[in-house]
């Protein structure tokens, strides 16, 4: 029985590209979804985790900064709220990568899965925009020790931005 894709065109027919003898003497082998799979959920949790190290610094910037800064609690969700979404896919990534794709009858729980995936990842991406948004570019970071008195004339040694963070 031919197995159909989601478009309803069978897969692997003598006639397909993939099924035929390849140029040059080398064969096609069909494709194994499973590791097809595999490998996609593992680059798309390589991702998850540099996103994630990233809020985490951005997070532990804001709680540095405290509440008198004017977007500290916005940051603060929205962080939140991205750090638990990408939690939520990396948790699915797991589930998804346990499952054989060649199982017909785990098909709809797998779609399900990946649909929701995608969704988190959706709005991680949009949270992610407005984090960038409200970032700290320019503002100035308390210092947590109080400032050192400096003869008049050593004052202007030192840099007018030495206490500025930017890239966030």
């Amino acid at each position: 029985m031919d197995r159909l894709n989601g478009e309803d065109i069978a897969l692997n027919k003598l006639g397909d590209i993939e099924a035929g003898p390849a140029p040059h003497g080398k064969e096609w082998r069909p494709m194994n979804i499973n590791h097809y799979a595999t490998k996609k959920s593992a680059a798309q949790s390589m991702l998850d985790v540099a996103l994630l190290m990233a809020n985490s610094s951005q997070l532990k910037s804001v709680l540095y900064v405290g509440p008198h800064y004017r977007f500290y609690l916005p940051l603060l969700v929205l962080l939140s709220l991205s750090i638990t979404l990408q939690v939520m896919v990396g948790l699915l990534l797991v589930f998804i990568v346990k499952y054989d794709l060649n199982d017909v009858r785990k098909h709809a729980k797998l779609n399900r899965m990946n649909n929701a995936a995608t969704l988190f990842v959706f709005f991680t991406v949009l949270v992610n925009i407005f984090i960038t948004a409200l970032g700290f570019e320019g503002y100035t970071v308390r210092s947590p020790v109080s400032p050192v008195m400096l003869p008049e004339h050593h004052l202007s040694l030192l840099p007018n931005n030495l206490n500025k963070t930017s890239g966030f």
